[in-house]
């Protein structure tokens, strides 16, 4: 028998996406997973698209905050709901190819491993494809890591009885990055599904299109995270701009 895998999706105001994305989900050619949805006071039509889909398929689990938290606090709140051996990430504006799941899952039990991810391709705020895949070392370790997060959160998963459920901080941004540096500082090193298993969706108010918020909130892995002194993340995040802009460069090929 196949074992559950519990997808965590937060939401806020995604109207326009996350039909794509449920649609994504519910595609799989492996069957066994809940997704578990919390939605963090959507102001828009958000809760009434997934209470749709919800009552057609009992493994869509919507959960509605009272206020708004914040998307790491969301994130947090569907993760303490989540009873699968696996945990998935996918936000709900990307998309999950249709054997995304399936071929993770035989790619852990193959190789013996509690977590792995894959290479992704890119799209524009109207699903229109970028030409760019976003690869990885194979293997992974953890001081490739630590200087540049090549994991993306839509194809990470992790087994729960491994590790079991990794919740941090809230208030801290990348939450995503330093839920895998927590993972690579107890296995060393991780290996990717060498293969494109989703869509990540691009859009113009990501915190991943402001260079400005991206080196902010990453020097907050360094200072907060960590723990190290300013002067001493300033210096890494000299080496991280270098991996970021010189090494990373050479994982990101066309589709």
């Amino acid at each position: 028998m196949s074992e559950l895998v519990s997808i965590i999706t937060p939401t806020y105001n995604a109207e326009k996406y996350i039909r794509e994305t449920l649609h994504s989900v519910l595609n799989q050619s492996y069957q066994n997973w809940e997704m578990i949805l919390a939605d963090d006071a959507s102001t828009d039509n958000t809760v009434v698209i997934i209470e749709e889909f919800a009552q057609n398929d009992n493994r869509i689990k919507l959960f509605k905050l009272p206020e708004n938290r914040g998307n790491g606090f969301a994130r947090n709140a569907a993760l303490e709901k989540a009873t699968g051996k696996y945990i998935a990430y996918l936000d709900a504006d990307d998309v999950w190819f249709p054997e995304k799941l399936e071929k993770q899952i035989q790619f852990l039990k193959i190789n013996n491993l509690p977590f792995t991810f894959s290479f992704y391709d890119s799209v524009d705020e109207d699903g229109n494809d970028l030409n760019r895949r976003v690869e990885s070392p194979d293997p992974l370790t953890y001081k490739q890591l630590f200087f540049c997060n090549y994991v993306g959160n839509l194809t990470a998963i992790y087994n729960a009885d491994y590790f079991g459920k990794i919740i941090l901080e809230t208030s801290q941004k990348r939450q995503d990055w330093r839920i895998w540096l927590t993972i690579l500082k107890q296995i060393k090193t991780a290996r990717p599904v060498p293969e494109s298993l989703a869509f990540y969706r691009i859009r113009k108010d990501s915190v991943s299109s402001s260079k400005f918020k991206l080196i902010k909130h990453n020097f907050g892995v360094y200072s907060e995270f960590h723990g190290y002194n300013f002067v001493f993340s300033v210096l890494l995040m000299v080496r991280f701009l270098f991996t970021q802009l010189i090494i990373k460069s050479k994982y990101i090929k066309k589709s």
